[in-house]
């Protein structure tokens, strides 16, 4: 009986089910996700989904302000044109520690590409729920085939650059598994994979900005620019730069316990670093955004409302959390670093939503009370966002990300 027993509990169904909940019994596990947090997500979920089984029950007007004049509605200008420049931490961080080489920044490269994954497979959700019929999404891909399409492109990059992504995680995957040999395998493909991961990610990109251009007379001209691919591109690497310090700032607050010595104590150091990185890219994206300006000749465009407006997202949103980010490293400031990428996240935000919502058909009688979303689907964004946490925290809480498995050192050196 002891055997069996031993036998049972060595079974690779016992092993899981205590890596699902932590080595915890299951009344245990259950008394731990009571928390008001856990407790305000589920009221939260409770409410959106519902929500979003009335959109694919009823359609998208029963839910959203979309129509033809104003297509993206905030589903995907929140969730497709925000998201993916601040899901560029994986192609940052993977092409800084493999192919350049930065191996001091080792301990933050899995929680860069888990971010970029997450950001990406939440993206193609948010995109699900627009769709009209989500099970066709891949007639752009495969039914409707058309290689000069900037949707057949992007549709392509996104979803294989998930696949990408998913491969160069899948590491920490399987160090949780206890599967050392696919594993082995896995980290044979890491270069490979990083170098695909660039390529993808400079031409989806780009390619998001590059879908404007079909719309010159209803971007406003102060958004539209013949260089909107550029601009898109070189915000996401600092988008990705200040999301990595984001994300990583909030796991050493709230998930102090996941993460080991080697994160912590370099998180300060390798935080001043990206931040230096990242006002660089800043100062290059500033300087382009007022070159674009000069080449299409708008600055009399500056003396109108949208002007001001325009120069509060670039001076307000670029310029400042720049300087901020460039005064945390001239003092080696952490703390100074941490609020300038929060306020460029922020600025990133702004000029997407600015791009796909708010200057779209500007001209459009009505314009500013028709461009905002009705309650029900803010609050399907919201329950989104909130699902994307818990799943998140969830293989935080579990896998090596934070933390490295001492079982596998050569992975760390």
């Amino acid at each position: 009986m002891n055997d069996e027993n031993i036998a049972k509990a060595e079974s690779f169904p016992a092993r899981f089910t205590d890596k699902l909940l932590m080595g915890m019994s299951w009344a245990e596990y259950s008394k731990k996700l009571i928390t008001p947090f856990n407790i305000v997500a589920m009221i939260i979920l409770c409410v959106g989904f519902p929500l979003i089984g009335l959109r694919f029950w009823k359609g998208l007007a029963a839910v959203t302000h979309a129509s033809n004049e104003y297509p993206w509605s905030i589903l995907l200008g929140w969730g497709l044109f925000a998201g993916v420049p601040l899901s560029g931490t994986g192609y940052v961080m993977a092409t800084a520690v493999y192919i350049l080489g930065y191996k001091k920044y080792h301990p933050m490269v899995r929680l860069g590409v888990l971010t970029g994954f997450m950001g990406y497979l939440f993206a193609v959700i948010y995109l699900l729920i627009d769709i009209g019929r989500p099970w066709r999404i891949y007639y752009p891909m495969a039914v409707s085939f058309g290689p000069t399409s900037v949707l057949f492109l992007v549709a392509w990059h996104v979803a294989t650059y998930l696949t990408v992504q998913l491969l160069e995680f899948s590491p920490a995957i399987l160090e949780w598994l206890r599967s050392r040999r696919v594993r082995k395998w896995a980290v044979m493909l890491t270069i490979g994979m990083t170098i695909a991961g660039v390529i993808l990610s400079t031409l989806h990109q780009s390619a998001l900005g590059a879908m404007f251009l079909l719309a010159p007379g209803k971007v406003h001209p102060l958004w539209y620019s013949t260089f909107v691919p550029v601009f898109n591109f070189i915000s996401s690497i600092f988008g990705g730069l200040c999301m990595v310090i984001a994300v990583s700032t909030v796991c050493a607050r709230w998930l102090r316990e996941r993460a080991d010595a080697t994160f912590l104590t370099s998180l300060d150091p390798l935080t001043v670093g990206l931040g230096k990185a990242a006002s660089i890219v800043m100062f290059v994206y500033f300087l382009l955004k007022m070159i674009g300006v000069a080449h299409d000749d708008n600055w009399a465009l500056l003396a109108t409302g949208y002007g001001y407006w325009f120069m509060l997202e670039i001076l307000a949103f670029v310029l400042v959390p720049m300087i901020v980010l460039f005064m945390g490293v001239k003092k080696n400031s952490a703390r100074i670093v941490r609020f300038g990428a929060f306020h460029a996240i922020a600025g990133i935000i702004l000029n997407r939503l600015n791009l796909s919502i708010i200057t779209f058909n500007w001209n459009l009688p009505n314009h500013f009370h028709d461009i905002v979303p009705p309650p029900k689907e803010a609050l399907i964004v919201l329950s989104i966002i909130t699902f994307h946490i818990l799943l998140f925290r969830w293989i935080l809480n579990r896998m090596p990300v934070l933390r490295e498995d001492p079982d596998y050192p050569e992975e760390h050196h």
